[in-house]
């Protein structure tokens, strides 16, 4: 007789044998598990591989060109800072060398001056000042170098219908640095009148007047350079392109050469004081003012030594102005001279310097 628990052991091998019987199967059944995955729409497409090999190339080209290119204006650039370097020292040298004999030719007329006593230096103008005592006379120089035509004018006072003022009131009027009486003068009617020919702004204040009783015009061209002597007619005088200028007597030196002075001038007086304006072959100016304590002949400087002593300094060019007591001699906004009237005559005209 069979027992319960045979019966249940029974009934799950009964209920469990086709699993197992499948399980057998399959394990003895393994067929090859293949997975095919269509992949092919997503592969590159082989023209952009070969484009962009091709243009890393392109770039690794570039890139060698552009080394090679900084290389080489790095050392233009060298070059050209080399080059340019000596150049400027080659132009330095060129002008220390164009400028060497202008430096010893000032140094030469100024050793014959001496020492100066006082300097006024710009970017227009150098003025030196400087004392001189012969012997038979006492006098004061200035040797000007314009760098600005603007930095000389003549003033005149009024509208030259007849005023007059100090050489100090015109350097004081205009803000000048030093000043001269410059043109002889007429008085008529308790008036005092510019002598003949006299320029102011380019422009005839009474129109031209032709050399007479050897009288002279001196003054300025527009180019800055002094100039003066005797006309004849007014296109002569217009050739030489006058700023400005006045007119006295006489001339002294022309073109280095010594002019005769008038017998007049040489006696009447034979010694007063004296105003004369020159220049250097370079085109310095050189004003000389002599001293005297008056006006009768017995005191300051004949015109034949203030003559033989402004070509001995090597001036080229020189013109007596008005002198005795309208010599003035304005520096810093000193009196210089010692006028021999006592006090600064008033005159119509006055040359001026500006710093």
């Amino acid at each position: 007789m069979m027992t319960p628990v045979k019966r249940v052991n029974r009934f799950f091998m009964l209920l469990t044998a086709p699993f197992i019987g499948l399980i057998i199967v399959l394990w003895g059944y393994q067929p090859k598990l293949t997975l095919d995955l269509n992949v092919s729409q997503f592969a590159a497409e082989p023209g952009p591989i070969e484009q962009t090999a091709q243009l890393k190339q392109e770039l690794l080209q570039a890139q060698s060109s552009a080394s090679y290119t900084i290389d080489a204006i790095g050392a233009s650039a060298h070059l050209y800072n080399q080059t340019t370097n000596a150049m400027n020292a080659l132009v330095n040298t060129a002008a220390a060398q164009v400028s060497r004999p202008e430096s010893i030719y000032n140094r030469r007329i100024t050793a014959k001056l001496g020492i100066p006593a006082d300097v006024i230096s710009s970017d227009r103008i150098t003025i030196e000042l400087y004392r001189l005592n012969p012997g038979n006379y006492k006098a004061y120089a200035l040797k000007i170098r314009l760098k600005d035509v603007s930095a000389m004018k003549m003033s005149l006072a009024g509208d030259g219908s007849g005023q007059a003022e100090t050489t100090m009131q015109a350097v004081n009027r205009y803000g000048a640095v030093a000043g001269i009486n410059a043109g002889g003068f007429a008085d008529q009617n308790g008036k005092r009148y510019p002598l003949s020919t006299t320029i102011v702004d380019g422009k005839y204040l009474y129109g031209f007047e032709p050399t007479y009783k050897d009288l002279s015009f001196v003054g300025l061209s527009t180019s800055g350079r002094l100039i003066g002597g005797k006309f004849s007619s007014k296109s002569q005088l217009d050739q030489l392109e006058p700023s400005f200028g006045a007119t006295f007597v006489p001339v002294l030196i022309q073109n280095s050469m010594l002019q005769p002075i008038p017998f007049k001038w040489q006696t009447s007086p034979a010694r007063a004081p004296r105003t004369i304006i020159g220049k250097y072959k370079d085109d310095q100016i050189l004003v000389l003012v002599a001293d005297g304590y008056n006006e009768s002949g017995n005191s300051g400087a004949t015109l034949m030594e203030l003559q033989s002593k402004l070509w001995g300094m090597g001036v080229v060019d020189a013109y007596n102005l008005d002198g005795g007591g309208s010599s003035s001699l304005i520096f810093k906004g000193r009196v210089i001279n010692k006028p021999s009237d006592g006090n600064l005559r008033q005159v119509p005209t006055n040359f001026l310097f500006f710093k």
